[in-house]
């Protein structure tokens, strides 16, 4: 008797639990929304889903035409996460005064201090007039293109080679971050740490870079009491971002007392176009401290280094995919090719930045190449006062936004049936012109009054890079390697990009 009690028991445990289950399921808009638990939340299909992260994120907002509160029961977290092209347009410049960053965003991105990812209000309309009059100056916008071309011509194009003769892969999502982080580390600091080399050296500054993205990545996932107490013990995720930011700290502390110290004994370093070096030489430099100069370089390094980066690796992931894409951009860079003289030793082509900036289909495959894999997968809101959203959803103050680039460039009622497809051609209109796309449905370099100043400057080294690896070498992709993107705050490739290269015979190129 006792085993058929029991037996009974069991039964009508698991019917209720079923009954209950079902119920839960009625109250879903689609089937690929998580189910959401008492106590936890949906916090039971994040953990399931976290290691495909973006795509289950993106399925759930296909199916919840675009929109989806996220909620992680007792842990505090909650977001509103959105793709609606209307709601970025609102969020992002109509109603731009009503959401700033917000005050979380700034604990979250503490090891950027005051600088102008984390700043709102005055002190971020300040810091973005002083970084634009900079950066839109001729002398960096020179200084810039000039740079770019030497390191891919003495950096990159050497490494490439001594792979290609070496018949040995390499990861080409490294060998990018690498290129990238001399790349800005000259434009910012002035200095260039040499990341870039055969024997790939490790560059601690680089590295704790790295530790710091994926850190800042699961602080949205954890409650910030949480992470905020493993960070103050330095335990877990957390010891890893409290090494990186001394690491950070120290490089940025140093370089910039070098760079004063070189400005007092030399009366000045006027004659130097980085960043860093403009702000010393500044004739207010009372308003440049320390602590200003070292949160404005490193919020641009993380800005110009990772984006960047990351961009040209899933550009080339691409292009191993789809040759006719390759071909089309080949087919482009030979005429210009053809009447320059060939540079180094091995007599490889770099071309100039006046030279590819009529290159059409080149700019529209590296626009189409964002729209589907954006640096930045997500942005981070919060509301100051109440406010409806035009989807209709009623926004609370304090409430948390989380809008998904990398899931816009993959909804159908954006972008087309054809919207998970790589075609540049839906760049170009009929009359073979660059198509205007509105930054509020393309928001790879953000919308509104906060676009990204570095976009000129971002695809003058995308440009410069690409052309020069495509016309100089076939890149092949390494069977069966897994191309997957890393939990980051930054869209990095998980398990990098491994490829063989080899030396391309330019005259087999229209073959």
């Amino acid at each position: 008797m006792d085993s058929l009690y029991w037996l009974v028991e069991l039964v009508s445990l698991l019917c209720c639990f079923v009954f209950y289950y079902r119920h839960l399921q009625s109250k879903k808009i689609s089937k690929a929304e998580p189910t959401e638990w008492p106590i936890l939340g949906h916090l039971f299909g994040l953990v399931a889903n976290m290691h495909r992260f973006h795509d289950w994120a993106t399925g759930i907002l296909a199916g919840t035409l675009y929109n989806f509160e996220a909620r992680a029961g007792l842990t505090g977290v909650r977001f509103f996460v959105t793709c609606d092209p209307s709601n970025v347009r609102h969020i992002f410049t109509s109603n731009f005064i009503n959401y700033p960053k917000g005050d979380e965003f700034a604990e979250i991105f503490d090891v950027l201090g005051n600088g102008i990812f984390n700043a709102d209000g005055e002190s971020w309309r300040r810091q973005r007039a002083k970084s634009q009059l900079l950066m839109a100056g001729p002398l960096f916008r020179a200084f810039s293109a000039r740079y770019s071309r030497e390191k891919v011509e003495r950096s990159l194009l050497p490494f490439l080679a001594h792979a290609a003769d070496a018949g040995t892969s390499c990861d080409l999502h490294d060998m990018f971050l690498r290129l990238t982080f001399d790349m800005t580390c000259n434009l910012v600091f002035g200095v260039d740490p040499g990341c870039l080399q055969i024997d790939l050296p490790v560059v601690p500054f680089a590295r704790a870079m790295d530790d710091v993205l994926e850190t800042l990545f699961l602080r949205h996932l954890i409650s910030p009491a949480c992470w905020k107490l493993m960070y103050r013990l330095e335990v877990g995720t957390e010891r890893k971002m409290a090494a990186a930011k001394r690491t950070i700290d120290l490089f940025a502390a140093e370089t910039i007392a070098k760079r004063r110290a070189d400005h007092k004994l030399h009366e000045g370093i006027s004659s130097s176009s980085d960043m860093l070096s403009s702000f010393i030489c500044n004739d207010d430099t009372s308003e440049f401290d320390d602590e200003f100069l070292r949160d404005t370089t490193v919020n641009l390094l993380l800005a110009g280094r990772d984006t960047t980066g990351a961009a040209l690796s899933w550009f080339f992931y691409l292009l191993t995919r789809n040759p006719r894409v390759e071909q089309k951009i080949l087919d482009e860079l030979a005429p210009v090719a053809s009447r320059k003289k060939l540079a180094g030793d091995d007599g490889m082509v770099v071309f100039d930045v006046s030279e590819l900036s009529g290159m059409l289909y080149l700019h529209a495959a590296l626009c189409e190449c964002l729209r589907l894999y954006p640096s930045v997968p997500f942005e981070h809101k919060a509301a100051v006062a109440g406010d409806v959203l035009p989807s209709g959803h009623e926004m609370k103050a304090g409430d948390k936004i989380l809008i998904f680039s990398y899931s816009m460039g993959r909804m159908e009622g954006v972008w087309g049936k054809d919207c998970a497809e790589f075609r540049p051609e839906r760049w170009i209109t009929s009359d073979g012109k660059l198509r205007y796309e509105p930054s509020y449905k393309f928001i790879s370099f953000n919308a509104g009054p906060r676009t990204c100043l570095g976009k000129e400057m971002a695809f003058v080294q995308m440009k410069t890079a690409a052309a020069a690896v495509l016309w100089n070498f076939a890149v092949e992709a390494v069977p069966g390697h897994v191309v997957e993107p890393k939990l980051s705050i930054i869209l990095h490739m998980k398990n990098g990009l491994a490829v063989t290269v080899k030396r391309r015979n330019v005259a087999a190129v229209h073959g």
